[in-house]
């Protein structure tokens, strides 16, 4: 038998390790509504699945003190585990440690479980809460980003990577979230900035707060920074088990199948969308028509607005939905929208899940803020994410699509596999009135009565030109449909498509953050 010393050594240093900073600062993180990394990470995975990696390693600068301050797993808990049964590697920083500080072994052990991630072709979740880069190990701290940041690229488009800010993340650590494909935040608890409100006095003077410059409502509804946001830690890691319940392992799997209720309920769409063009409607109300019950996820909902991103199931599979929202701005495109569902289809087309868009799209919003905001090089990626994916596309033309947000929205031209339209769907350049006032200016003009002339210009040129019996001639769509048909049609379409050979460019490009 072994001495027992050895054991009791061992039993010593795990103690120590699993105890962070001690009770007072895990207390006084208990009190700020947070919980400590352990406790993230156990509430995350599954029960008694997590195994830590690296829990002894320990800073080893003695400079500024260091020797007293630093404790064993310096400041990061990190390993792997399985969430819903899948395996998934993660990484936690610890606030109570040196305030989670990232320093050279800090990086070490973050690119470490990063690297094991990559090679086993499985998810990697940050949770973030740091202070920063370690003041006391100057340049050698600091450098570790940089790696950190390398094998996000490299691991880009090839499994999912979810960053998880649930305290502070300062300077160039913001850079490590914003590489990953999703970013969750926590209500008051979390913030994101480069420069902290400090700086933005000293150097513009400007008196502004953390959470106006960097907090969970700044970056899910202003910059776009963050996905998702949630009211406390819990319903966060909450969302983020969702969200991997959708997710393939990495870009060779299929996402995972969950058995849920499908329906269809198509006929209730002609109450739902109405045919005067003028009218609006939520298209939430439009997608749980025809998605397993419950099973739509919102990506991004607070941010771009006049387009509805997320994951549903039909029939249990797993497709993301591009939709056109008439709620906001009438469903025009804007520079928010168009990198918004950019972004959501590169990733789609990353992890092999099929696409559907729905259209009721009247143009780009126009404006100076618009042009000089850069509406057309911004716009134009998602023309370029639609052009570039390879997975199943579907699209059903709803009621309007105009001129270039037409063509931007995944139209024929562009690689759709299947173009649907209702009979109520208005196909062109334009608009009929906007068209008339152009087209027929000079018979206006000259008309007795204008307004009865107008009217019966604008009847005639939606007979000849808007009709979508019109581009069905041309081919431009592939079938006019009754609303009563949809579910079946798209379901129909997708199934068909279930094995649609892909480009192999698609199996190797990345989800950079438009």
């Amino acid at each position: 038998m072994w001495d027992k010393t050895y054991l009791d050594e061992l039993d010593r240093k795990r103690e120590q390790a699993a105890k962070g900073g001690g009770e007072a600062r895990i207390a006084k993180q208990h009190t700020k509504g947070k919980m400590t990394a352990r406790e993230r990470l156990a509430y995350l995975f599954d029960q008694d699945s997590f195994q830590e990696v690296g829990s002894l390693i320990e800073s080893r600068f003695t400079d500024f003190g260091m020797e007293e301050k630093k404790l064993p797993g310096d400041g990061v808990v990190t390993g792997f585990g399985t969430i819903g049964g899948r395996p998934v590697y993660a990484s936690a920083e610890d606030f109570t440690v040196l305030g989670g500080t990232l320093g050279e072994y800090h990086s070490k052990k973050i690119a470490r479980i990063q690297d094991m991630a990559y090679e086993s072709k499985a998810p990697f979740i940050s949770i973030n809460d740091s202070g920063g880069a370690r003041i006391e190990e100057g340049i050698a701290g600091l450098d570790g980003y940089g790696d950190m940041f390398l094998r996000h690229t490299k691991s880009s488009g090839v499994i999912p990577q979810i960053a998880v800010i649930m305290g502070p993340c300062a300077g160039g650590a913001c850079y490590a979230p914003a590489l990953c494909d999703f970013v969750f935040m926590v209500e008051k608890t979390s913030q994101m900035f480069l420069t902290g409100p400090g700086v933005v006095k000293t150097v513009l003077g400007e008196e502004v707060t953390t959470e106006e410059l960097g907090g969970a409502w700044t970056h899910s509804t202003l910059s776009g920074v963050a996905h998702f946001k949630y009211p406390r830690e819990q319903e966060c890691l909450d969302g983020v088990k969702t969200l991997l319940s959708y997710l393939p392992k990495n870009f060779r799997e299929k996402p995972p199948k969950k058995i849920g209720k499908a329906r269809d309920l198509s006929d209730t769409l002609q109450e739902i969308v109405p045919d005067n063009q003028r009218r609006s409607y939520d298209v939430h109300d439009v997608i749980r028509t025809f998605v397993d019950e419950g099973s739509f996820f919102e990506v991004h909902r607070d941010f771009g607005k006049s387009i509805v991103i997320g994951y549903a199931r039909m029939d249990s599979e797993v497709l993301g939905i591009v939709a056109s929202q008439p709620l906001h701005n009438g469903g025009a495109l804007d520079i928010d929208s168009g990198e918004k569902a950019a972004r959501f289809v590169r990733c789609c087309d990353c992890f092999g899940i099929p696409i559907l868009t729905l259209i009721d799209v009247p143009g780009f919003l126009p404006g100076k803020g618009m042009e000089q905001g850069g509406i057309i090089r911004r716009g134009a990626k998602l023309l370029y994410a639609y052009c570039e994916a390879s997975v199943p596309k579907v699209s059903l033309i709803m009621r309007k699509a105009y001129g270039g947000s037409y063509i931007a929205m995944n139209s024929k031209g562009m690689g759709a596999d299947m173009v649907y339209a209702w009979p109520i769907a208005q196909i062109a350049v334009m608009g009929a009135e906007g068209a008339v006032d152009i087209v027929f200016r000079r018979e206006l003009a000259q008309a007795s009565d204008k307004g009865q002339a107008r009217d019966r210009m604008i009847e005639e040129y939606n007979e000849r030109f808007m009709s979508p019996y019109i581009a069905a001639k041309l081919g431009i769509i592939d079938e006019v449909i009754a609303p009563e048909e949809t579910r079946r049609r798209i379901r129909a379409s997708f199934e068909s498509l279930r094995n649609k050979e892909r480009s192999p460019g698609s199996y190797s490009h990345g989800n950079i953050p438009l």
